[in-house]
């Protein structure tokens, strides 16, 4: 029996609509339906019967082909902490605003229903990061993310002092708000915002980008995907708080030390469409082409191949 999770934004009853709506279809095409526990009321309201209930957590997706998921990126990411573990393929429908880790919008479901009955997607592996937290020579927390890590100010009051390292190489000192390690997938999210550049997600990096430091240097950086960045706090009165994908927090004393590495497992994400990168983002922040006339058009401009 093939078998997919339903994962669900939680306070969207439009999402909760949709998803029922996949559900049922994929139901009638032999594939049998699992839903978390806190969210199977719900969608039972909405009609959603014969399903299989589990407890939110990283075996939800234990034995699952697919997860499919309706909400923002923060219900991916969400979701990617129960499939991670497992290699469960998440294909996400945008039922957010920007949902930049959404494979599709919520008025081309058919595409969603029609590529899993039919095992027409793709899958793309997607680069992670794993975190390490270090008071002196203890390592006091561990965590990971798949957008990034970020290390921020506890304070609303007053910048916190950073050392940046790479390879076990100083590189500078901020006084900031903190310092963002992002992931490609995560270059359109916090990074972005941040203003790190946007790498394609196919390209092996990781990126760290001060935020709002005053220092004369305070350039986004991009090295390679097998090099180790640290942070280390030296303020003396600063205290930071690490954050990861915006969902896993740890509080960070003066003096701590954070170690990020490329991760060691992947999140891996399915689709159903064939728009390259630029096509996402072109849709995602609706950016001006008019003008454009495609590689055709210019060969005829140019009345040649050059």
């Amino acid at each position: 029996m093939r078998t997919v999770l339903i994962v669900t934004h939680g306070s969207r009853l439009e999402a909760d609509t949709v998803a029922v709506t996949v559900a049922q279809q994929l139901q009638a095409a032999g594939i049998d339906i699992r839903v978390l526990d806190p969210e199977a009321e719900r969608l039972a309201a909405c009609g959603l019967t014969d399903v299989t209930t589990v407890p939110p957590g990283t075996s939800a997706s234990e034995g699952c082909e697919l997860a499919v998921v309706f909400g923002g990126d923060g219900t991916i990411l969400r979701a990617a902490e129960m499939c991670r573990d497992h290699e469960t393929p998440l294909l996400g429908v945008n039922m957010g605003h920007i949902g930049f880790l959404a494979e599709v919008d919520a008025e081309n479901v058919g595409d969603v229903v029609r590529g899993v009955v039919d095992r027409t997607y793709s899958v793309e592996d997607r680069l992670t990061v794993d975190v390490a937290v270090l008071v002196g020579k203890t390592v006091v927390a561990r965590n990971w993310a798949l957008n990034e890590a970020t290390v921020e100010k506890q304070a609303r009051e007053r910048m916190v002092e950073l050392v940046v390292e790479i390879d076990g190489r100083p590189v500078s000192r901020w006084g900031c708000d903190g310092i963002v390690c992002a992931t490609p997938t995560g270059s359109t999210a916090y990074n972005f915002s941040a203003g790190g550049p946007i790498v394609w997600p196919e390209v092996a990096a990781l990126l760290m980008v001060p935020i709002s430091a005053h220092a004369l240097f305070a350039r986004p950086l991009v090295v390679s995907p097998d090099s180790t960045l640290a942070i280390e706090i030296v303020d003396e009165r600063g205290e930071g708080v690490l954050w990861c994908d915006g969902r896993r927090a740890a509080d960070l004393p003066s003096g701590a030390r954070v170690e990020v590495r490329r991760g060691a497992k992947r999140v891996r994400l399915a689709r159903v469409q064939e728009a390259t990168f630029a096509d996402r983002l072109v849709r995602k922040f609706d950016l001006p082409v008019e003008g454009w006339r495609g590689e055709a058009a210019r060969r005829l401009a140019t009345g040649g191949d050059h």
